[in-house]
């Protein structure tokens, strides 16, 4: 019980603004998925590119279609792909990280190595392009490619610190009170990585949500539903004829959504990881 209440009190040491603004960016996803509002993005309710009014608070763009719906509609799709991604991708890192490092040496250790190696020394987005390209015409490739993109990170991490948790007192006790080698790892090693699996997570989901607009961006991401990346691609166009609420609109609340993830990221690693947490005099500095 005292392992839960620590962790609970770290985080209580937030910084509130950030946490705030993932507040508001949830509430909007939430409010689409129930059906309050952002269902409607797709519907030509006003003229072309009207200017923000009582009726479009927005605006509209070049089809007439309602900018703040298709804003909202938006986040619930950022949230809906960052957090399959994060956490699809973490657990398969944590699972396939933690066989490694538990079996380190031996051919299952040397076989994911050389996966991950293989992985990672292909270019980030390349592979990720290739993958949804591929699949293109199938409703989670994209999230697929993310997901086979991002666990490698995960997997390294786990596997060092699986790797230096075996050779502890507490895991030399489970072995002599008979406890299965997955018995170990599921009950001792990865539940002792819970914060590093935290951090990780927030990181894949700010990276899925930026891969999802720039792959959206360039058409071989989203197809049947509406982003910010599709909203900045038509803003390409309306700019020219001197309409910047729907490039400006989509732009700023990725901007905002990514930086208060990575100050709540920044935050959780400084409570949660001992190597980089700091004392007051050293923040001050």
């Amino acid at each position: 019980m005292t392992a839960p209440v620590t962790l609970r009190r770290r985080l209580a040491g937030l910084d509130r603004l950030p946490v705030a603004l993932m507040a508001v960016f949830l509430a909007a996803a939430a409010g689409v998925w129930c059906g309050l509002w952002g269902t409607d993005w797709s519907t030509i309710s006003g003229t072309l590119r009207e200017p923000p009014s009582p009726e479009h608070w927005l605006g509209t763009n070049r089809l007439g279609q309602d900018i703040l719906e298709r804003l909202l509609a938006g986040t619930a799709t950022a949230f809906e792909v960052g957090l399959l991604v994060a956490v699809a991708s973490v657990a398969l890192g944590a699972a396939l990280g933690g066989l490694a490092g538990f079996h380190a040496g031996r051919r299952i250790d040397t076989l994911l190595t050389w996966v991950i190696g293989t992985i990672d020394a292909i270019p980030f987005y390349l592979f990720v392009a290739a993958i949804a390209f591929a699949m293109r015409g199938w409703p989670g490739a994209m999230q697929l490619a993310m997901i086979l993109s991002f666990w490698t990170l995960t997997a390294r991490l786990v596997r060092t610190e699986s790797m230096r948790l075996r050779e502890r007192e507490f895991i030399a006790a489970a072995r002599a009170s008979g406890s299965t080698n997955r018995r170990i790892l599921l009950r001792h090693i990865l539940p002792n990585l819970a914060p590093l699996l935290l951090v990780q997570a927030s990181l894949a989901f700010v990276a899925a949500v930026k891969a999802e607009v720039v792959l959206s961006f360039l058409g071989i991401g989203l197809q049947d539903s509406i982003s910010w990346g599709i909203m900045i691609a038509e803003a390409s166009q309306e700019i020219l004829a001197g309409h910047f609420t729907n490039f400006i609109a989509a732009s700023l609340a990725l901007f905002v959504l990514v930086l208060s993830i990575n100050s709540l990221s920044d935050g959780l690693q400084e409570r949660l990881d001992p190597r980089v947490r700091r004392t007051p005099t050293e923040r001050l500095a």
